[in-house]
């Protein structure tokens, strides 16, 4: 057995030093005349422990982190111990990968490939049981497969939680000479990176997904709508979807089944709105990004006027999971309407970022003290936002609600693309609800009056509040303003920047100036 050291080439940890901890390694090994080949793998998604570095051992891996330069050589000198089958002897040294525990209490099932190796080496996905789902698609029906993923009970991963089955069954059922399948990679929430992750580790797997959905509705088209802050997410899906083309996964008659798929990465500008599926494809079609109004649905009348799914990466990344180990097995996981796992990313002011996969159910609690081990500085948490800038704000008193889509809504909050930035007790509320209305005034796309003039009404009036001008006259004029909001306006961007607002309010009035007046 070859002995490998794999060392990760995602965005995060080459933010943190990999690639120069990689160089180094590779000199360490050239001077000592060892024969250990390093692999350049995905991350697996335990960011405070990166650049992880991990041995492949007759064992199993075991890891090393999170490494810098300097620890090479110490981290050379365990790695040779343990090839030896000596103790590792390190202060770095975290035993096997694996029995890490932020990995091991995991359920994965749309990242259970991520890390494990070369995301761009097709031999390594296969042997990992990928296009397992694909193979068994080309077998199959447009209907069954759209049969298969409605058992599944898979809903979007995006943020509005609409099940998957039944888009894909609007779009089948549309006629239509042209059909198109749209990844919408455009992950502009804050605290988030799973699909940046998904990409950059595991790239093959939204390919299979995307082919997949572009059997069962008959499209034979496919773009993938990235974030041009993703430069080498689009380095990778570039060259993955060349590798796949070439192995004939994509392209004409795919796998001799006489089907076509062809698929383009195009860059976003920047643009938050563009998250929005029908701004999303406005700005596909080269048009400004602009919220289109609904109906016609983008399923009925999509990119260029054509029936188009429009589904997030981790959506179509759980379609190939779904195909290639059953939807009954996928169903088993989670509660209520609430199927499958979740891809949960933890970050803000945290000891232990990263992203975690679980079954929906288990609660923020769980998530922030048995995952997150608390605080990056040490003080109580304050507020935790999930869902993106325009998720609520949430108490401690909310802590327990389990992660599920009707649970969350229940309580006017939202588990969005699953993102979830915690604030310690220095937080200040008010300045974060003010942040709410700042943020849709610079993203808004300015086609609806209650979106473009209601939230540069909605800082002016908080800047009010919380310098006591008129302050009662001021809060109801708030309240009025959210539901203006919140019930006129064309898209979510509107429509929720008063979660975050309003939770504030209720939640940490103090904040604002009120708790002592007794105000509500």
């Amino acid at each position: 057995m070859r002995v490998q050291l794999f060392v990760p080439q995602d965005t995060t940890a080459l933010a943190l030093g990999a690639d120069a901890v990689a160089m180094a390694i590779a000199k360490g090994i050239t001077s000592r005349g060892l024969d250990i080949d390093v692999v350049r793998n995905g991350s697996r998604g335990m960011f405070w422990l990166e650049p992880l570095v991990e041995l492949k051992t007759a064992a199993g891996r075991v890891a090393f982190g999170s490494v810098n330069v300097t620890d090479v050589e110490s981290v050379l000198d365990a790695v040779e111990r343990c090839v030896a089958g000596e103790e590792a002897n390190c202060p770095l040294f975290l035993g096997a990968s694996e029995s890490i525990d932020y990995l091991a209490k995991q359920q994965r099932l749309t990242f259970k490939r991520s890390g494990i190796g070369d995301p761009l080496c097709l031999k390594n996905y296969q042997k990992l049981h990928g296009f397992k789902g694909l193979e068994k698609a080309l077998t199959m029906s447009g209907q069954q497969i759209v049969d298969e993923v409605k058992t599944s009970g898979l809903r979007g991963r995006g943020g509005a939680a609409f099940p998957a089955g039944i888009k894909w069954q609007t779009v089948l059922n549309a006629p239509a000479e042209q059909k198109y399948i749209v990844c919408n990679a455009d992950e502009g929430d804050s605290g988030t990176f799973a699909d940046r992750l998904l990409m950059e580790s595991d790239p093959y797997q939204l390919i299979e997904g995307m082919v997949i959905a572009g059997l069962a509705v008959g499209a034979n088209q496919g773009y993938i709508y990235l974030r041009s802050e993703y430069p080498v997410a689009h380095n990778i899906m570039n060259q993955a979807i060349d590798n796949a083309t070439k192995a004939g996964f994509l392209g004409k008659n795919i796998g001799d089944s006489g089907s076509d798929f062809f698929l383009e990465v195009r860059l976003g500008a920047g643009a938050y709105i563009c998250g929005e599926e029908t701004s999303l494809l406005e700005s596909l079609e080269g048009k400004r990004g602009m919220v289109r109004a609904k109906p016609p649905l983008p399923a009925i009348e999509g990119l260029f006027g054509m029936p188009t799914v429009v589904n997030n990466v981790l959506t179509l990344g759980a379609v190939a999971s779904i195909l290639g180990e059953g939807a009954t097995k996928y169903k088993d996981f989670g509660m209520g309407r609430s199927r499958g796992t979740l891809a949960v990313q933890l970050a803000g002011n945290i000891k232990r970022g990263g992203l975690i996969e679980l079954a929906f159910g288990v609660t923020l609690r769980q998530i922030v003290d048995d995952f997150g081990a608390g605080t990056f500085s040490g003080r109580p948490i304050k507020a935790i936002q999930m869902g993106g800038p325009l998720g609520a704000f949430l108490p401690e008193s909310q802590w327990d609600t389990p992660l599920d889509y009707e649970a969350f809504a229940a309580i006017k909050a939202m588990i969005g693309h699953g993102g979830i930035v915690v604030f310690d007790d220095t937080a200040d509320m008010a300045a974060q609800a003010r942040f709410a209305m700042e943020f849709c005034v610079v993203e808004s796309c300015g086609k609806c009056t209650p979106c473009r003039i209601g939230s540069t009404r909605g800082v002016e009036v908080i800047d009010r509040i919380v310098s006591n001008q008129e302050r009662d006259n001021n809060l109801i004029l708030l309240h009025e303003l959210c539901d203006t909001m919140e019930l006129g306006s064309l898209c979510a961007m509107g429509g929720m920047t008063p979660f975050p607002v309003r939770s504030a309010l209720t939640y940490f009035e103090e904040d604002f100036g009120l708790s002592s007046r007794g105000d509500h």
